[in-house]
């Protein structure tokens, strides 16, 4: 019998590190129970508690508060006038006091287009609310659903372990009869170790999701959470032209866009009544020195179209103009923008779901399929322990894009979501 002590203690080496391994990787696996992440109520949480919400929630109501100012007339003026009034400054012996109420008129129109033009811009702050709320919703799905990968990831990882350590063990035992070699110990010792090579990385991606979900709820960045749902990918049902065509009519961008040529056209018809003169209207009343009292009054006009002052209010209508023209043109290319990225997203869609649909069907069962008849082949000396690695590694590799491709089209459905402005 030949002596193989140095063989052997190397086989028992291994095989502690390996345990320890294993102990570590279960021991932060999926032993540990937790609860189960829904994404609803995350978003209920945000839409309630997100900054960025609340800030563009008062901005709808500063904006708001500005209608009721645009569309009243100008404080009116009170004042006294002392005429004549003597060296000792004896206000009671002044010749003439004039006590007077002056109003601003301005051109009738004037105030209901400076109100128009209020309303249009509280309109566009419920707009840009409404493309906020639709934003902070699909970044929480979107997280929501990296960290499901993150936590699938891991899951696999850890499911790579346990099968690994099953062929160290085969290998072992073949080793230790002699119907195997140390290359394949040592083998099943590499693949292990790159395992754990990944370990961090799936637990770092895990960490940055879970804080950045938090921070998308207000919450502090190490909150714990849950685990979350597996995706039901329920099928597509909208047409690529009823998704655009419902976008062009309710996607709050378009919808701020649509108002802001609406305003400019409001401060256009704003700048041309600025044109015509203003009207002043005063009241007075007459109190004489030792002689009768009166009443008196005046009523004043500005002249904006005279020759030195024309060109200001010109100016001003050509500005608004010019603002017209572009909020048409920012409007056209929104519009061209999101007729793309639905078409885009939709592609996305399409194309991720086939790949859904193949690896559920097709791939993932053909490749445990593989790997367990190599298993079995190995066992029997059928075939080589490399046949077993490969389909070991092509397992982990499908398994990997199958779960990425589930968070994928979860979140391009989010994306194509904020984009139409509605949830579908």
């Amino acid at each position: 019998m030949k002596p193989v002590p140095r063989l052997g203690r190397t086989t028992v080496v291994l095989s502690f590190v390996w345990v320890g391994a294993i102990g570590f990787a279960m021991a932060e696996g999926p032993g540990r129970q937790k609860t189960i992440l829904e994404l609803q109520p995350l978003i209920q949480e945000a839409l309630q508690n997100n900054p960025e919400v609340a800030a563009a929630r008062e901005q709808v109501q500063g904006m708001k508060e500005r209608v009721p100012q645009a569309g009243v007339l100008e404080d009116p003026e009170v004042y006294i006038r002392l005429w004549n009034t003597p060296e000792s400054l004896n206000v009671t012996k002044t010749d003439t006091t004039i006590y007077g109420l002056a109003q601003r008129f301005p051109v009738p129109g004037l105030l209901s287009q400076q109100e128009a033009v209020a309303i249009h811009e509280a309109k566009q702050a419920e707009q840009r609310l409404a493309a906020k709320i639709l934003e902070i919703t699909s970044s929480v799905t979107v997280t929501y659903y990296e960290l499901f990968y993150a936590h699938s990831a891991l899951a696999v990882h850890h499911e790579q372990v346990t099968l690994l350590k099953q062929f160290f063990e085969i290998a072992n035992a073949k080793f230790k009869v002699g119907k195997g070699t140390q290359v394949d110990v040592l083998r099943a010792q590499v693949e292990l170790s790159k395992l754990f090579q990944h370990l961090p990385i799936l637990e770092q991606r895990q960490e940055t999701a879970q804080a950045h979900l938090n921070t998308l709820l207000d919450r502090a960045p190490l909150t714990p959470l849950g685990i979350p749902r597996k995706p039901d990918n329920p099928p597509l049902t909208y047409s690529l032209d009823a998704l655009q065509e419902e976008a062009l009519q309710v996607r709050p961008e378009l919808q701020e866009a649509g108002l802001a040529v609406a305003q400019y056209q409001s401060a256009t018809k704003l700048a041309r009544l600025r044109f015509f003169p203003h009207l002043r209207v005063e009241l007075q009343r007459w109190q004489n020195y030792q002689a009768d009292d009166g009443f008196g009054g005046n009523v004043t006009l500005n002249i904006p179209f005279s020759f030195w002052t024309k060109s200001k209010y010109d100016a001003g209508v050509r500005e608004a103009a010019a603002q017209v023209a572009g909020a048409r043109a920012r409007k056209r290319t929104l519009e061209n923008l999101t007729r793309f990225q639905i078409k885009d997203l939709v592609a996305q869609i399409q194309a991720t779901e086939q790949v859904i649909y193949l690896f559920s069907t097709t791939v993932l069962p053909q490749a445990k399929q593989t790997l367990q008849a190599a298993n079995a082949g190995y066992r029997t000396d059928r075939s080589d322990f490399l046949d077993l690695i490969d389909a070991e590694r092509a397992l982990l590799s499908y398994q990997l894009d199958y779960f990425r491709a589930l968070a994928d089209r979860e979140q391009q459905i989010a994306q194509l979501e904020q984009v139409v402005g509605k949830d579908l």
